[in-house]
């Protein structure tokens, strides 16, 4: 069964840092692009963060780049995703999935307020 468990998510104050992990089952993670998606109430999905399978390209959407950090540990199956200097409009729900959206998680609710 092929799984993808999003963590890390709370609540920060704006200027605060979370760091969200994927734990990835069931499919061969380490072949596959992975990507972090934001929904925040009310709007469509956002593409947050791209990377390729072995790691070493990524690329951020404009509204993150400069603060947000993806990786990976294909050793560990776990994506990540750094969240620096975090503000009010980044609060969404953040999911993982592979660069096709063949296989997603349920997310991880973050929220970011004073």
């Amino acid at each position: 069964e092929v799984q993808l468990v999003e963590s890390g998510g709370g609540l920060v104050q704006p200027g605060g840092s979370l760091r969200l992990s994927c734990a990835a089952s069931g499919f061969t993670f380490g072949t596959y692009e992975m990507r972090w998606v934001r929904q925040a109430p009310g709007k469509g999905p956002e593409w947050v963060s791209i990377i390729n399978s072995g790691g070493g390209r990524s690329s951020y959407a404009d509204s993150v780049k400069g603060r947000f950090t993806i990786s990976r540990d294909n050793a560990k199956n776990t994506l990540y995703l750094q969240m620096n200097s975090l503000k009010p409009e980044d609060t969404a729900l953040y999911y993982c999935s592979t660069s096709s959206g063949r296989y997603r998680g349920q997310g991880t609710q973050v929220t970011v307020s004073s």
